[in-house]
């Protein structure tokens, strides 16, 4: 059996804990967050969980993320879903236990998720979510119930699969993946609760992803924009033909607004394989929308008819848009289309997005000032941010915390945000990818010119920096930071300022 090269994907080297575990960085963070977290105030209850309060069980827990984090993603080798499909077959087919709608696309994915989740919550329907990569805990991956799961469950479902797993490994040329392990924990999760329905994030691409084992009759596509180009493709339509192989026979797909050339690719797939297509802006999409305190109302017209007086706590255009797809997406899971004139009950759709939440985009986590995470890593989602922030927040002065992986297009994203940040504190997060600040510095400069970049190569120090930057326009005036760059940045940021 050959071992695997490491690969330095995002989506499936992820592994915050385990990464920081062996990284001397850790106890820096974990120290620079007592000052932070005084500041901050207490932590508060949310969609993240913190590290178990049992030492035997965190003792566990940790265990089995240094397990997987020996396996490596496969994005280096020949694509293949060769080894899943196997796991699959000796797990018994779990994946095929229960209906699941697929999600695909660069940005937004997550977020989508989590408004499907709700909204089949809502309707009473036992619900399994899989979204990568997490922002503090792994085991935020995989939900039950609109939760993720608890880390004594995560334990026992790896020790579960394990025996399996070892099983295949013997079998293959390359050992399983971190991501094929955890995507076989996930449908083996979910089919024993069981689920009645599944909402399952894409780690990379499609066709090739490992989650692709399912045959989801809804499939998501989000908006699709350059990111992953070393291995996706260099243009919107060569990422959308990796992006396609969601599409299955007869699925549902749900198209949110694209690229012209990913919108042709992604229809060609599904004439070919007789799917059902909806596009934003044709047969679906957002009426109306307007600020408000906490969030924004909407107006969404659905497969079936509209929906008024939505209230969507969670910022930004970009969020109404990933309403209406998961809108969409629901209604063509209970079946609702354009040949069935009716909607789904409009008070339950109202509860549904009211109670939605998701950590670490535009996610206001301290006030005065106002400091706000986002998980932005490539130049279309730093845009989304920006203008989000602009239209929700009145800032007289944004200060930004900027730490980014070394391979992005960091000169893209900065571009992004230079129109709404008054000046930016570049620095670096724990993980063997990020970019060194100083090297970050030198492109910042190229973008904001030199009085307006501060270095600071420690990120509890930087956010610290950003902070009296902002106070000294006085407590009243209205300024703000926001830490962005990574969603390994905002995990981290979320630990300094006490949430989680």
């Amino acid at each position: 059996m050959s071992e695997q090269p490491r690969d330095e994907s995002d989506d499936f080297d992820e592994i915050i804990d385990a990464e920081t575990d062996r990284d001397p960085d850790l106890a820096v963070i974990e120290a620079g967050s007592r000052t932070l977290r005084a500041q901050a105030g207490p932590p508060q209850a949310d969609a993240v969980p913190a590290r178990p309060l049992d030492p035997e069980v965190d003792k566990a827990l940790r265990a089995v993320e240094t397990e997987l984090a020996t396996r490596w993603g496969e994005t280096k080798l020949d694509p293949s879903v060769t080894r899943i499909a196997a796991l699959m077959d000796v797990l018994g087919e779990p994946q095929r236990a229960y209906p699941s709608i697929h999600i695909t696309g660069t940005n937004g994915k997550t977020s989508t998720a989590r408004m499907i989740e709700a909204l089949l919550s809502a309707f009473e329907l036992r619900t399994g979510r899989y979204t990568s990569p997490h922002v503090q805990s792994i085991t935020e991956r995989i939900s039950l119930d609109g939760a993720p799961i608890s880390a004594e469950r995560f334990i026992e479902t790896y020790e579960d699969v394990k025996p399996y797993v070892e099983m295949v490994d013997t079998q293959q040329e390359y050992r399983l993946s971190f991501f094929e392990v955890l995507t076989a924990m996930a449908y083996a999760a979910f089919a024993d609760a069981p689920v009645d329905a599944a909402v399952v994030e894409v780690g990379m691409g499609g066709t090739w992803d490992a989650t692709n084992v399912i045959d989801g009759s809804v499939a998501v596509v989000t908006p699709i924009s350059l990111d992953h180009t070393d291995r996706l493709g260099s243009t919107p339509a060569e990422i959308a033909a990796e992006k396609s192989g969601v599409i299955k026979q007869d699925a549902t797909v749900i198209l949110a607004q694209q690229p012209v050339d990913a919108a042709q690719v992604l229809l060609k797939k599904a004439v070919e394989v007789d799917a059902t297509v909806a596009r934003e802006g044709m047969e679906f999409g957002i009426v109306s929308r307007e600020v408000a305190v906490g969030g924004q109302l909407l107006t969404l017209r659905g497969l079936g008819g509209e929906y008024d007086n939505l209230f969507l706590p969670l910022y930004g255009a970009h969020q109404a848009h990933n309403a209406a797809v998961a809108l969409a997406a629901v209604e063509a899971f209970f079946g609702i289309g354009a040949q069935h004139a009716r909607t789904l009950d409009v008070d339950t759709v109202r509860r549904a997005f009211a109670s939605v939440a998701s950590p670490g985009r535009l996610e206001v986590v301290r006030k005065s000032p106002t400091v706000i995470l986002d998980a932005a890593h490539n130049p279309a989602g730093a845009a989304a941010a920006a203008e989000g922030v602009s239209e929700s927040f009145g800032f007289s002065r944004l200060i930004g915390v900027v730490a980014t992986s070394a391979e992005k297009d960091v000169k893209g994203l900065l571009e992004a945000f230079e129109p709404i940040f008054a000046e930016i504190v570049v620095t670096a997060n724990s993980t063997h990818r990020a970019m060194d600040a100083d090297a970050l510095a030198a492109i910042a400069v190229e973008v904001f010119g030199d009085e307006r970049v501060v270095v600071e190569p420690r990120l509890d120090d930087a956010i610290e920096a950003a902070i009296t930057l902002a106070e000294e326009e006085g407590e009243y005036a209205g300024a703000g930071v926001l830490v962005t760059g990574s969603v390994f940045t905002v995990g981290e940021a979320r630990l300094l300022l006490g949430k989680g």
